[in-house]
């Protein structure tokens, strides 16, 4: 096993004194020279060796300290325009990079057809007949999701709810365009309902209706009929108002109020995972029936369970 001794021996003197010459081919031929004693003269270094002449035409220039290197390079200018797309709701960046690579965005006059490029901010932005037609063609669905169905992706043991979609449950087929397997494509729901809360659930093809109802931004409220048991606590109804916390962060302002002895009416303007159920758990309450009833300005009115019917072009959520 080796070891590492703190203070090694020094090293023994070198009995050799003076340096060593070194033959050239002229001396090879003849007897090698004596030894240098230590009062031969010292040998001048040989000169530096001259640097490669420049090619001719290329002069060769040392970078100034003030440049910027590669990795301090000055960051592109201007936004993205499937991002300014998205941020004044033409539509969302999917659609935005779908419409560019089909030639139907102009900016300020100009198509542009190259993903990547960056615009002005305040760039006018247009949009080709086309591109205009194919948002015409994207449809939003209202649903009136049973308990039992997942808004989002399936899990086990349980049906999405857009597996709901038909023709045989579309509740206007009589006074709007009925029902074609082209409705499913890309269709998608624009917020959560848990599985085993029940009332509308928007799905939609349209980008800019995902954003408006769903976006970081979004302004839109929604409406919940909530019915409880327990003993809420002394200053519970306060604190559902505003005041609690989920995940480590703060809860929007909410409006909280009893309906009657067991039900309370939320209108809320988030919407993070169960949130409704947990808020109740904070001031001593259990959830026992959710039914969302209002998105924005669009009500569930009539619509019966577990059908559907389009959104109709009159209909805006905010």
């Amino acid at each position: 096993m080796n070891t590492i001794r703190r203070n090694p021996p020094k090293p023994a003197p070198s009995r050799i004194s003076g340096t060593l010459k070194v033959r050239t081919r002229d001396s090879a031929a003849q007897s090698a020279p004596a030894a240098r004693t230590d009062n031969a003269p010292a040998r001048k270094p040989a000169p530096a060796r001259a640097e490669k002449p420049a090619a001719k035409g290329r002069p060769v220039r040392e970078p100034s300290r003030s440049e910027p290197t590669a990795a301090a390079a000055v960051p592109p200018e201007g936004v993205r325009l499937s991002k300014v797309m998205a941020e004044r709701g033409i539509c969302s960046r999917r659609e935005a990079d779908e419409f560019i690579e089909r030639g139907w965005v102009f900016v300020d006059g100009r198509r542009v057809s190259e993903l990547g490029v960056r615009i002005d901010p305040d760039a006018r932005i247009t949009l080709a007949a086309e591109a205009t037609r194919t948002q015409q063609q994207r449809v939003t669905i209202l649903l009136h999701k049973p308990v039992g169905y997942v808004s989002g992706q399936p899990e086990p043991g349980y049906a999405p709810a857009v597996s709901l979609i038909g023709a045989d449950n579309q509740f206007d087929r009589d006074s709007a365009q009925r029902f074609h397997p082209s409705h499913l494509k890309n269709l998608a729901p624009a917020g959560r309902l848990d599985i085993d809360s029940t009332g509308l659930l928007v799905l939609t093809q349209d980008g800019r209706v995902a954003r408006q109802l769903i976006g970081e931004d979004s302004k839109i409220d929604k409406e919940y009929l909530v019915r409880v048991e327990g003993t809420l606590a002394e200053n519970g109804l306060a604190l559902l108002n505003h005041g609690l916390w989920l995940d480590d962060r703060p809860l929007r302002p909410a409006l909280v109020e009893w309906i009657n002895d067991d039900q309370l009416r939320f209108v809320l303007r988030e919407g993070r995972k169960r949130q409704i159920r947990r808020m109740c758990e904070l001031v001593g309450l259990k959830v026992v029936g959710l039914k969302r009833v209002r998105i924005g300005q669009v009500k569930l009115g009539d619509l019966p369970l577990g059908q559907w019917r389009f959104l109709r072009e009159d209909e805006r959520f905010g």
